[in-house]
């Protein structure tokens, strides 16, 4: 699995982050996403999913 962010697309809803932390933050300063693994171990995978299912910008691309 390997994640990428549109960081211009994102509107800092903040879904990713509550979803999955581990993979995910906030800019302190605008709140938009910060991709923290763009390559997640398997047990952050199901949830990062789910992140990008649910974000509201479709910032987030999951290729695998």
């Amino acid at each position: 699995m390997h994640i990428e962010v549109d960081t211009p697309a994102c509107i800092g809803a903040g879904q990713c982050v509550l979803l999955a932390p581990d993979v995910f933050d906030q800019r302190d300063d605008d709140g938009l996403v910060v991709l923290l693994r763009p390559q997640p171990s398997p047990e952050f995978q199901e949830v990062t999913r789910e992140a990008a299912q649910v974000c509201p910008a479709m910032a987030i691309k999951i290729t695998e």
